[in-house]
């Protein structure tokens, strides 16, 4: 697959409420990387069943179902392997009814087809101001637990 495949699939997941990744679209030694991650949170996990596990326990965890992804725009490199990706997530709590948004940017690298490296870089003051409206303290604990946000969770067009 292209990165532009890959990311196209990541977002339909996104959409769908699944966690982010199918096995069979990652490398052996996938990197996914959240750099500006909330506290408490991983900036990096490595390994395919790592980056599984991760991304099913926080989307089976988050309390936000996804509705839309939104104002994306992928940027091509000279790598033909690599993309940067902008889009905006709409997420509606399903426990409170809200619905926020949040900017991303995405670096997505592939080898042979599959996920190799998955930066994001997450607006993390608009989600956790959305978040603290919306929750209550015990989603907030199991928020901060998850993992959330890798995984990813995105679109195009």
């Amino acid at each position: 697959m292209t990165p532009t495949e890959i990311f196209d699939r990541m977002r339909a997941r996104w959409l769908a409420n699944l966690p982010t990744y199918e096995a069979d679209s990652l490398a052996d030694d996938v990197v996914v990387e959240t750099p500006f991650a909330a506290p408490g949170h991983p900036t990096r996990t490595e390994g395919k069943q790592q980056v599984l596990d991760w991304t099913r326990a926080g989307r089976a965890e988050f309390p936000v179902r996804f509705d839309d992804c939104r104002n994306v725009v992928v940027h091509e490199t000279v790598d033909p392997d690599v993309i940067v990706v902008e889009y905006e997530l709409v997420g509606t709590h399903t426990t409170t009814g809200v619905t926020a948004s949040a900017p991303f940017i995405g670096v997505l690298r592939t080898r042979d087809g599959k996920l190799a490296h998955w930066r994001e870089y997450q607006h993390t003051l608009a989600i956790a101001g959305h978040a603290a409206s919306s929750m209550t303290p015990t989603t907030r604990r199991v928020a901060r637990r998850s993992g959330v946000g890798a995984g990813p969770r995105r679109r195009t067009g």
